[in-house]
């Protein structure tokens, strides 16, 4: 087992980490910004480092900084969490090169999965099912680009092959706009990402966004925990997750998850992942894999009771997986809110002191964050400030049990969202389950046209 790590990351995912490594036994290392000194997990760390200013760009992105914290230290590995460097291939070949454990999977897993082209080339040749699309980047020529959407069918959707996050697409639903999409979308791919090839996949109208969640320990075992559906989105980014995934057969996980641990076998795949799919008429689409620690973890592990970050680290400790498919029980229901220092009607941040805090509690209850009382949330990073958790017996009580730990939580000082939480668990359409990814966005703008409230 790893004596000591460095948690090269921010909030609640940094001290879910530090807390899994105490349990294990494993000494941490809290590198952390000048603005992020006073956090929980670098008061409970075993060391701290401060790696730099309050900008990204200068600490948590400062690859030199990280690996000098983690010789400094003496540390064996790093976690890179999620968000960050988690998903940077030249990050993890640094790390390894510098002679410490990368938690996570090999640089060139990651830099493969990295490239959505070559993701779809790699899980087609595996057997994983993929939207239908152009089989690679799109050439130069208008010609073969139109013949190309011919093919595959209006609408479709141009992607940045170097995309994630929503940016980098566009839908184009005739042919007379195709071209300029292309040409747009090259542009703000080259602008973002460094890289200005694109594809095209069948735009689906109607999907919902249902993930499996996989652990691998690269020595040929792989297993499946199970789909989250994590359809609740704005502006593609997650609102609420949920596991199980409403709808989902026994049968179709089974199927689905299998496809996905042969795929990890196949690639060589370490550590914990997410496959993620669209899903529309009974059918799954893979659309890219995640080779981190998601945000809402926390859902499969209140089915299954699976510590997914414990797992992380033993596997990067060398040690082959401890369980078998058939270990995988799913009992219940999850449903993860995300809380964010925002707005809940404009949805701008919301930085400040937070002067009272109260969690909830009761069964089946779980907050996962890093904010206390007199805790001053920065301007700097990501909004989110914690995940509200809660496990019922089935999908009613889980509702249920989120609809009374939102109105137990206080958050006084600043904005949070969590009267838009308290929305979308009252609404008619959630309750009932399988709503598709367009489905929070349209609510948001009849509430925004009407001026009434969800449900």
């Amino acid at each position: 087992m790893l004596e000591k790590i460095v948690i090269a990351n921010r909030g609640e995912i940094a001290l879910r980490i530090l807390r899994a490594c105490h349990a294990l036994g494993i000494k941490t290392v809290a590198v952390h910004s000048t603005v992020d000194r006073n956090l929980k997990h670098v008061a409970m760390a075993d060391e701290s480092v401060c790696i730099g200013p309050a900008p990204s760009a200068e600490s948590y992105l400062n690859i030199p900084a990280i690996i000098a914290a983690a010789e400094l230290t003496d540390a064996q590995g790093i976690h890179p969490g999620y968000g960050f460097l988690s998903e940077n291939a030249d990050f993890a070949e640094r790390v390894e090169k510098s002679g410490f454990v990368f938690i996570g999977p090999t640089p060139d897993v990651i830099r493969m999965m990295g490239d959505k082209v070559e993701a779809i080339r790699a899980m087609k040749e595996a057997g994983v099912p993929c939207v239908p699309g152009s089989d690679g980047p799109l050439p130069d020529d208008p010609n073969e680009i139109i013949a190309h959407a011919r093919n595959i069918g209006y609408p479709v959707i141009i992607k940045a092959a170097g995309g994630g996050g929503g940016r980098g697409m566009r839908v184009v639903h005739n042919e007379g706009s195709l071209i300029n999409a292309v040409a747009a979308t090259r542009q703000e791919a080259k602008a973002a990402f460094g890289n200005d090839m694109v594809y095209m996949e069948k735009f689906l109208e109607n999907p919902r966004h249902v993930e499996i969640q996989v652990l691998a320990d690269g020595q040929g075992n792989a297993i499946h925990l199970g789909e989250r559906d994590c359809s609740m989105q704005r502006r593609h980014q997650k609102v609420v997750e949920e596991a199980p995934a409403p709808g989902i057969t026994p049968e179709l996980r089974e199927k689905i998850g299998r496809i996905c641990t042969e795929a990890c076998i196949r690639i060589g795949y370490r550590g914990a992942g997410t496959f993620e799919f669209l899903y529309q008429d009974g059918q799954f689409y893979f659309i890219e894999m995640n080779t981190r620690i998601q945000v809402e973890h926390p859902v499969t592990e209140m089915i299954t009771g699976v510590d997914l970050v414990r797992e992380q680290l033993r596997i990067a400790s060398g040690e082959k997986l401890s369980l078998r498919q058939e270990d995988i029980r799913i009992t219940g229901h999850a449903i993860e809110c995300r809380i964010n220092a925002e707005d809940p009607v404009s949805f701008l941040p919301s930085p400040g002191l937070i002067k009272h805090f109260h969690a909830p509690g009761g069964p089946g209850v779980r907050v996962d964050s890093h904010i206390y009382e007199g805790y001053r949330v920065p301007p700097n990073y990501d909004s989110m400030i914690g995940k509200l958790i809660v496990h019922g017996a089935d999908r009613a009580q889980a509702i249920a049990r989120m609809r009374v730990a939102l109105s137990e939580m206080v958050v006084d000082g600043i904005k949070t969202n969590v009267p838009l939480q308290q929305r979308i668990m009252a609404d008619i359409g959630f309750q009932q389950g399988g709503t598709n990814i367009h489905y929070l966005e349209k609510r948001l703008a009849e509430r925004k046209e009407k001026a009434i409230g969800l449900g």
